[in-house]
């Protein structure tokens, strides 16, 4: 447990609609999580880490070779001077003004140019990492609908291929959580898997309408927009599939809480036909949702 350390800080997840504060958790420190946190933070903390660690170890040196001296044609109090020898040293770039006479400045030199090269080594692992970290470019449609599909009731989302290179064997897996009370009154979040019409494509390409009828199997069944409401209901969509580009495995998440759970509506229609016969998709209706009449809308699954 060595590497481990309770975190006074309180980290945040997605819990329904609600985040969640968690208290005492577990979790590796960020010296011994480091290279975890380099890959998945920010582009912008990654480049302010990686270039604070380059001017910060530059800077210790040139104290160091300014306090040992030993550095011919560098000025004895020129804070500069010794730190440009020092970035000099670190690139192995050595233009041969300046140089090392004494044995502590050759034996820092030594040090520095080790350094130099190791540090070089692990930036350059790092943003290759992070540049070919491959991601599924799938677009999800920003709300679900709850509506009637073949005269019965029908949840109803879309996705898009946002490359124009395939996806091959694509699944896509839902799961419902919702807080229930259990037979001894306690409240338990329970995960429900949910069956859709077509859960698998051989390949996707453009886009894709998930589709799950709420019959007597589905956990929806019965159920209205307030109680979904009030047991604080979230939908998650998992989306797998191998990249032809990348020629991996690429994963995809995204979830609709229940205000994101559009009651009595349909999407817009993407497909638009020419006169002569050609197909266009518009994803500028991806997102469109449009109410359904008043004759057809429910009022409980």
């Amino acid at each position: 447990m060595s590497g481990y350390k309770r975190r006074p800080r309180m980290a945040r997840s997605v819990y329904g609609t609600r985040a969640v504060v968690q208290k005492n958790q577990l979790q590796l420190s960020l010296v011994h999580d480091l290279y975890h946190w380099l890959l998945t933070t920010g582009r912008g903390y990654f480049g302010l880490t990686i270039l604070g660690a380059y001017l910060g170890a530059n800077l210790i040196f040139a104290l160091l070779y300014m306090a040992f001296g030993g550095i011919d044609n560098a000025r004895p109090d020129s804070l500069l001077d010794h730190f440009f020898f020092s970035v000099q040293t670190m690139a192995t770039i050595g233009y041969g003004r300046m140089v090392p006479v004494s044995t502590i400045a050759n034996f820092l030199v030594t040090i520095e140019a080790g350094l130099g090269l190791f540090g070089i080594a692990v930036a350059a692992s790092l943003l290759f990492s992070r540049f070919t970290r491959a991601t599924a470019g799938i677009r999800f449609s920003v709300n679900a609908v709850v509506t009637k599909f073949d005269g019965k009731p029908t949840l109803m989302f879309r996705i898009a291929n946002e490359r124009s290179v395939r996806i091959n064997q694509a699944h896509v897996f839902l799961v419902l959580a919702r807080q229930e009370t259990t037979a001894e009154g306690k409240i338990y979040r329970r995960l429900y898997d949910m069956e859709t019409l077509r859960s698998f494509s051989p390949v996707f390409e453009l886009s894709w309408t998930v589709m799950h009828v709420v019959d007597e199997k589905s956990p929806l069944h019965g159920t209205t927009p307030e109680e979904l409401i009030a047991k604080e209901a979230a939908l998650t969509v998992v989306f797998t599939g191998h990249h032809e580009g990348f020629q991996q495995q690429v994963h995809a998440r995204f979830t609709y809480p229940h205000d994101q759970l559009l009651w009595n509506h349909h999407f817009a229609d993407l497909i638009e036909r020419d006169s002569d016969g050609g197909v266009t998709i518009d994803y500028a209706q991806f997102d469109v949702v449009v109410p359904v009449a008043k004759n057809e809308e429910l009022k409980r699954c």
